[in-house]
């Protein structure tokens, strides 16, 4: 028996994860009035969005670094593909090198500017683990 068997399978798992999904990315009204008596989600309370006008800049600055971060990672990994693939020429690879560490510098100056970590940068996905790999 495999561990996939012994655990209900792939589809089991696909229909946790889809469960997790569904409950991460539900709509829930902002006042409990706004449900309706026969609404099944009447007992779980509403959740608003807060915006913290002290914060919101930091907040937003967190989200935009994120994505940069993952992007980066992303084209750093093709790099490394490509230049274990040999696709690159030596001055190709040494102009990427330099590109990819002044683009991280950057990436940690800004970090340090708005008061965050790059572990900040990492969301926590629930069950599907963190949006970016451990560093290496």
């Amino acid at each position: 028996m495999t561990a996939d068997e012994e655990h209900g399978g792939p589809d089991r798992r696909r229909a946790e994860v889809a469960a997790a999904a569904e409950r991460a990315f539900r709509l829930l009204p902002a006042a409990p009035a706004d449900l309706s008596a026969s609404d099944e989600r009447a007992s779980v309370p509403a959740r608003r969005i807060t915006a913290d006008p002290d914060t919101v800049e930091r907040d937003l600055m967190k989200l935009v670094l994120t994505l940069v971060e993952l992007l980066r990672q992303l084209m750093e990994r093709q790099a490394l593909h490509r230049v274990d693939e040999g696709d690159l020429t030596e001055e190709e690879e040494e102009r990427l090198g330099a590109t990819l560490m002044l683009l991280h510098d950057r990436m940690t100056g800004l970090c340090a500017r708005y008061g965050l970590t790059m572990d900040d940068l990492n969301l926590d996905l629930g069950p599907l683990g963190t949006l970016l790999p451990p560093p290496e």
